[in-house]
């Protein structure tokens, strides 16, 4: 089980506990460790967004299911999705696994990249999880 103290240097967050990480241009999304501690045992990963469909920041992109409740997954930047990671949907227990890595949701191809610096840095997100937010 993931430690909701495993914060990672390499990504910015949001205020609803989902991580981004820019690789090669796009903007890798998944939940925090701390989001995956607070949900449980993880059933069901619903993502209502197909590759080439253009989300918007703040919109929910699907759903996440787990022992103890169902969460709206929220897209932290605008764009295009350019990838899907479609191996959650057979095994939604990835992200309980390592939701760092192999339990990212989406990649987008953001279409205003001064969205990423509205996003928490590794900092203010361990104050925001201080705080019992």
């Amino acid at each position: 089980m993931a430690q909701q103290d495993d914060v990672r240097s390499d990504r910015k967050y949001t205020k609803d506990h989902e991580w981004t990480k820019e690789v090669d241009g796009q903007i890798l999304v998944g939940i925090t460790a701390y989001a995956v501690d607070q949900l449980g045992d993880i059933t069901l990963v619903n993502l209502d967004v197909r590759v080439g469909e253009t989300i918007t920041a703040g919109k929910a992109f699907g759903t996440i299911e787990s022992v103890k409740t169902l969460s709206d997954l929220f897209a932290p930047v605008s764009g295009k999705v350019v990838r899907i990671n479609d191996a959650l949907e057979q095994t939604p227990e990835k992200v309980n696994e390592d939701c760092y890595e192999l339990g990212w949701m989406v990649a987008i191809e953001p279409s205003d990249r001064s969205e990423l610096d509205e996003l928490l840095d590794v900092d203010a997100y361990k104050e925001l999880l201080k705080s019992g937010h």
